[in-house]
């Protein structure tokens, strides 16, 4: 299966909000890095156990905004929300097997425009989502 694919069904299985099911598309050796924070999470067991104790004021919706790659690599953007809180992830999947092997995550957090360079930009309007 081409990363593209796994990692697709990769976030549909995630936006069950049955983490447990995402074990299904990941590799024995699953390997979860977010640089950001330094943090490093192994395996699908400790992957599911952390999206379900994390915070959430509903169900988990998950919109993939672009998604490209080849054969083993895919880079995927997507807006994240429980209804109250918004994030966006920027993801990069390391595919072998057919499973998902490591995944390196993005959080970036959202800040207003710098004043100084008012006269050089314009607001960005929202992308039209993947189907």
């Amino acid at each position: 299966m081409p990363a593209v694919d796994l990692v697709r069904e990769f976030w549909r299985l995630m936006a069950t909000n049955d983490f447990d099911a995402v074990a299904a598309v990941l590799a024995p050796e699953f390997v979860l890095e977010w640089p950001q924070s330094n943090e490093r999470i192994r395996g699908a067991d400790r992957f599911a156990r952390m999206n379900r104790e994390y915070v959430a004021h509903g169900r988990w919706q998950f919109t993939i905004v672009r998604l490209f790659g080849d054969a083993n690599d895919a880079v995927s953007e997507v807006d994240i929300t429980d209804g109250v809180q918004r994030a966006k992830a920027v993801s990069f999947f390391t595919c072998k097997n057919g499973r998902i092997e490591r995944l390196v995550e993005f959080w970036p957090e959202p800040y207003p425009p710098r004043a100084d360079r008012a006269h050089l930009v314009e607001p960005i309007e929202p992308r039209a989502r993947e189907p």
